[in-house]
This record gives C-alpha cells, sequence and structure tokens, in this order.
C-alpha cells in the first residue's frame, strides 16, 4: 500500500472516529471517547481496509492507562482505608468473588473460554481489563465486548436504581467548554511523561506480563499517594490514548467474532444482572455494618466504569467520597489481583475439558 493511500485511509478512520464518539458523548454514552474509535476501527476492518496500530504506540498507551488508574490512589483514598479498612476489604474480596462466579458460570454454560470468562467479568477497570486480557492469552475483542456492554448495562441500572426506587433524580453534569488541557502545567506533564517512559523502560527490560500497564501504574500510585509528583494527563492524552485502543481492539474484530458476540448478548446481559445482585450483597453488608446510605452503597459497590458512578453519585446527593474510595480501591485490586483470579478460572477450564475428553474416549471405547 502506498504512503498516500495509508495517510488516506488513516484521515478517514480519525474523521470517522471523532464523529461516532462525539454522537455518543452527547447520548450520554458511558466511554464515548474509546467506543467511538472502536466501532470505527471494527467497521474499517470488516470492510477490508489493512490498517494497524503500531506496537509502540499500544505499549504507550497501555502505559498511560496506568497511570490513569494510579491517579485515584490519593491521600484521601489511603486515610478512608485506613479508617474503614475491615469492611471496604470484605466488600471489595466480595465483590471479586462474585465477579470470579459469574466467569464461572460463564464457562460452565460454554458461552465463552475460561481466560476470557475470567477477564470479561472481572468487576471493574474495563481497558486495564482488555489491554491485560491480551497479555494472559484472553480474547481481547469478546473480553472488551463484555466489559463495555456490562459498563452500560450497570450504568443504566444505577441510574434507573437512582431515580426510581431510591427517590434520587440524576443532576445532569454541568456544561463544560471543551478542552483539550492545552494549558495543563508543564513540569508535572513532563515528570508524568517521563514516569511512563521509565515504566515502559522497565517492563520491556522486566518482561513482567502486563507489565507496560503494571509498572507505570504502580510507580505512578506510590509517587501519586506520597505527594512527590501530582500525575498529570491533560484530555489530549487520554483522548489519543483512548483512540489508540479503541482502534487496536477494533481492528482485530472479524465477521465470525462479531457474530459470536452478539449471539452471546442475551446470555452476558444476564450474567451482568446476577454480577449486580451478586455486589447488590456487598451494598447490604456496607449498609448493615457501617451505616451507609443504601444508594451510597449501592453506587459505591456498583461493578461499572468509575467515572460514570461518581457523576451519578454527584448528582444524586449521596456520599460521593466513599463511593470514590470503593471504587477506588476495588479497581486497583482487580487490576493487581485478576491474573490469579483468571488463572484459576483457566485451569478449572482446562480440567473440565480434560475430564469431558477422558469420558468421552471411553464411552468411544
Amino acid at each position: 500500500m502506498s504512503l498516500f493511500r495509508r495517510a488516506w485511509l488513516w484521515a478517514a478512520l480519525v474523521l470517522v472516529s471523532g464523529l461516532l464518539a462525539g454522537l455518543l458523548a452527547w447520548a450520554a454514552f458511558p466511554a464515548a471517547v474509546l467506543l467511538g474509535p472502536m466501532i470505527a476501527a471494527m467497521a474499517f476492518s470488516l470492510g477490508g481496509v489493512p490498517l494497524e496500530v503500531p506496537h509502540r504506540a499500544f505499549a504507550a498507551a497501555q502505559a498511560v492507562v496506568g497511570c490513569l488508574v494510579a491517579v485515584t490512589v490519593t491521600p484521601a483514598t489511603l486515610a478512608a482505608l485506613g479508617q474503614q479498612w475491615l469492611p471496604m476489604l470484605v466488600t471489595i474480596v466480595h465483590i471479586i468473588i462474585s465477579g470470579a462466579v459469574v466467569g464461572l458460570v460463564l464457562i460452565l454454560r460454554g458461552v465463552v473460554p475460561g481466560s476470557t470468562a475470567a477477564w470479561g467479568a472481572s468487576p471493574g477497570g474495563a481497558a486495564a481489563m482488555s489491554i491485560m486480557a491480551e497479555s494472559y492469552g484472553a480474547d481481547m475483542r469478546m473480553v472488551a465486548f463484555m466489559q463495555y456492554l456490562r459498563m452500560f448495562v450497570v450504568v443504566l441500572t444505577a441510574s434507573g436504581v437512582s431515580r426510581l426506587l431510591l427517590g434520587h433524580a440524576v443532576a445532569p453534569p454541568a456544561d463544560r467548554a471543551l478542552s483539550l488541557g492545552l494549558d495543563a502545567p508543564v513540569l508535572p506533564l513532563a515528570l508524568t511523561l517521563l514516569v511512563i517512559a521509565c515504566g515502559m523502560l522497565l517492563a520491556r527490560r522486566l518482561r513482567v506480563p502486563a507489565g507496560t500497564m503494571l509498572l507505570p501504574m504502580l510507580l505512578a500510585a506510590a509517587l501519586n499517594a506520597s505527594g512527590l509528583l501530582r500525575i498529570t494527563l491533560p484530555a489530549w492524552l487520554l483522548w489519543a490514548t483512548y483512540a489508540c485502543l479503541g482502534w487496536y481492539i477494533g481492528m482485530r474484530f472479524t465477521r465470525c467474532t462479531v457474530r459470536h458476540a452478539l449471539r452471546a448478548i442475551p446470555q452476558l446481559v444476564l450474567a451482568t444482572f446476577l454480577l449486580i445482585a451478586l455486589c447488590g450483597i456487598a451494598a447490604w453488608m456496607l449498609t448493615a455494618w457501617l451505616g451507609v446510605d443504601p444508594l451510597s452503597a449501592y453506587l459505591a459497590t456498583s461493578p461499572g466504569g468509575l467515572d460514570s458512578v461518581v457523576v451519578i453519585a454527584a448528582g444524586s446527593g449521596c456520599d460521593v467520597p466513599f463511593v470514590m474510595a470503593q471504587q477506588t480501591l476495588r479497581l486497583f485490586a482487580v487490576v493487581l489481583i485478576g491474573p490469579q483470579v483468571a488463572r484459576l478460572l483457566c485451569r478449572f477450564d482446562a480440567r473440565r475439558r480434560g475430564i469431558k475428553e477422558t469420558a468421552g474416549n471411553r464411552t468411544g471405547r
């Protein structure tokens, strides 16, 4: 393919991605900046357009996502953990186990394979889970599809619970001028980019699975929580990161993958409601244990996107710091514990398949 044609195709992809992201954002769809490019790249891929995201660009996007997770770890979050560490720890463990149970159900029902079920059912961090899934051999496309389908269902459900069941109407977010973040402070931004570069270099040397995201995340979290560095991620950097991730995932879709994903939607939606119900038990635990109001407890344990849940919490008059602290700690825990949960479910799936094959061979004899 000529350089001119490739540049023209990339320009077309950027334009379509921007239009789709804008439409999704206008419709208040969660993660619109990532989903728009992903849908656009999927359409280009299914149409036979041969484009590919460079590996270094994808690695840089992973590192930025790691820093984005690290930003949520603040002194206030650590203070909340110190004051109420046992109830928060118990509910976080409960929610992680609930995600594993839902993944197990998906395996037993034959909806998706073990590793894909483990990462797709993981409660929180959709972008992070999609990135880590590929590093551990799962189908990144199905994981992303499962994660963002669940996010959409969870956000709608949380809004409905807030408005109908608990009597709180969600206030629309205040109008804000569109900003690229070009006025971001130069020194913190430069140091943040240095953290990203150092994390990527260290991950390349150590060859840790998903290290391109995990090592910058741990380094940035330590600096951010200690107050040594204010991690700065301007809008233009986040938009470029989400676009890169969306294109990388979308370009890997095939007609077969799309057909399988569409057929699995009913079972995946049911699995999402099962996870919401299991997380509801954790909300009841917080209400009974700490006396937290039901809405705050529900939103704190909701297995959806952190940003979307916090917006709902802010517009519903509930305990936003508590919701933020609980969601942040769970996100960090899921990213760190996710590989172990995935390994356990993969071993179970492999053992189950082995038993089935052995039984089939005996029957054949």
